[in-house]
């Protein structure tokens, strides 16, 4: 760090990257932040500063300092952690320690000693505080130490799944045999073997991911697994719709030998909810009308898969939303992207799933591109090549974004 950028921090305050402490700070204290912080993106902790901004300075020598930093990182945080230590001057005789946490910590959660307890924190906006039960089951996830798709929905057994729904699955996609379909006990053995059902203290129940998939009344046990879709007159949104849907159901479709859908599921009722309403472009080229749909359907699809592939399902009671103005479309999914993916990554084909069931599934289908690739080749350059547009991939505090537009912006 430089000192004009020390100077900008003190300048600007604390937020939810940056931290004042004294550097008398008690250990658990100082824990607390750097769990926090690392709980969320990273950031700074300034070791010498007041909560105003103003500077006290180190008040032990920069070696010590820095010795008592690394103690406090390795007995009272779970897992260990080594942050960045360095020191700047402030004026002529301060000093100010800058305790620099990455922002692609593995081992999430990261927990600080409080008393005899340990306890995860989050960074929310310039405070931090205890994390709640679902941040928490969101921050293993996040590491990829819990796979949420895997985890049993209580209340379930294997009559809730779809028989006929499983049956087409084996025999017309993987092209295999499968159980009569009244044998239980043989489809039992046969899901349990694939993660559709969980055996759960002398109980056989559905896994999020079977239920999702194939189950009969999904949103029944699991409120957030459908997609709002709206279409709008204009270009914000308004109480008068032109279309609307509320769609429920297993997210795969039945189809026949030939590949034909024969009862749509989530995915595909929700792309041709987007077909319907998505209008057409037309122009004149050698004096002959032209007319295309308003967005390339395979970018469409490869947003809508990706969003029910890979949001965060441990955020319940909130649908993906799947919405159509007079200049875009949306598709926005809860939750953060998973497992340390960025946008810019994504863009390069890095694959990294949150729900590992779902994709893998899916990709049987044909809904997952097989090398990872759908957002680089069918969304960016799908749109590139239909319109010359490039698509806004947005990832925001508690959703992502992909934003598809109808026509070049100017700027």
């Amino acid at each position: 760090m430089t000192g004009t950028e020390l100077y900008e921090i003190l300048r600007n305050g604390e937020n939810s990257g940056v931290e004042f402490k004294r550097d008398d700070v008690y250990p658990d204290s100082l824990a607390k932040e750097i769990a926090a912080l690392a709980n969320l993106e990273g950031g700074r902790i300034l070791l010498g500063v007041e909560d105003d901004g103003s500077v006290s300075g180190l008040t032990r020598t920069a070696k010590d300092a820095e010795a008592w930093v690394m103690n406090v990182c390795r007995d009272h945080l779970q897992s260990p952690l080594i942050p960045y230590w360095e020191t700047l001057p402030y004026g002529t005789i301060q000093q100010i320690g800058v305790i620099s946490i990455p922002a692609d910590c593995p081992d999430k959660p990261y927990k600080a000693k409080r008393g005899s307890a340990w306890v995860s924190f989050l960074r929310v906006g310039s405070t931090s505080r205890e994390a709640t039960r679902d941040e928490e089951a969101r921050l293993y996830q996040s590491s990829g130490l819990v796979r949420y798709d895997l985890r049993p929905v209580p209340g379930t057994t294997l009559q809730h799944l779809d028989r006929d729904l499983l049956e087409n699955y084996f025999y017309t996609i993987l092209q295999q045999d499968c159980p009569p379909i009244e044998d239980d006990d043989a489809w039992t053995r046969l899901l349990l073997n694939i993660d559709i059902l969980v055996a759960d203290r002398g109980r056989v129940i559905s896994t999020i991911g079977g239920l999702l998939l194939f189950g009969e009344n999904p949103t029944r046990y699991l409120p957030q697994s459908g997609i709002t879709a709206t279409a709008y007159p204009g270009q914000d949104k308004e109480y008068a719709t032109v279309d609307e849907d509320l769609i429920r159901g297993p997210l795969v479709s039945s189809r026949s030998r030939r590949g034909r859908i024969t009862e749509p599921g989530v995915i595909d009722r929700a792309v041709d909810f987007a077909a319907r309403n998505m209008g057409t472009t037309a122009w004149l080229e050698k004096g002959r009308q032209r007319r295309k749909k308003g967005y390339a359907l395979e970018a469409v699809r490869e947003a809508i898969v990706n969003a029910v592939a890979h949001r965060d399902y441990t955020i319940a009671v909130t649908d993906i939303e799947l919405s159509l103005y007079s200049d875009r479309l949306e598709v926005i999914s809860p939750g953060r992207l998973p497992n340390s993916v960025t946008v810019e990554k994504m863009k390069q084909g890095y694959r990294a799933a949150r729900n590992e069931l779902l994709k893998e599934i899916l990709r049987d289908y044909g809904y997952v591109e097989h090398r990872g690739m759908g957002v680089r080749n069918r969304i960016i350059a799908g749109m590139r090549e239909h319109n010359g547009t490039e698509p806004d991939l947005i990832e925001e505090e508690s959703r992502f974004i992909v934003r598809l537009w109808k026509e070049k912006r100017e700027k």
